[in-house]
């Protein structure tokens, strides 16, 4: 397996992603995040092992469509992200929301 640098790999991934159906993938034990979006598989699942301290059984990217978006008369779209659905194996698990 490549050895990958592990400043790099904190930047890859960007934020945890919670909508209602990441939060349905929950119970699944599969985690969605945003990741830059030149991040490939291999590259995500070392991220995830290395940040959380998990075992990673597999990574599903997708590439949403960029959305059109104007100001006045000016148009343009928002930027682009990669989401990557990614899944634990048994027991382990991330804790997106700490106590405070």
């Amino acid at each position: 397996m490549t050895e990958y640098d592990p400043r790099y790999l904190a930047d890859l991934v960007r934020r945890p992603i919670v909508t209602e159906k990441a939060t349905l993938l929950l119970e699944q034990n599969k985690y969605v995040f945003e990741v830059i979006p030149k991040a490939t598989k291999p590259e995500i699942k070392a991220a995830i092992e290395s940040l959380f301290d998990v075992k990673v059984t597999s990574v599903n990217t997708l590439n949403p469509p960029r959305k059109k978006r104007r100001v006045g008369k000016f148009v343009g779209y928002k930027a682009l992200y990669k989401r990557a659905i990614v899944t634990l194996s048994e027991g382990d698990s991330i804790t997106l929301f700490p106590e405070v």
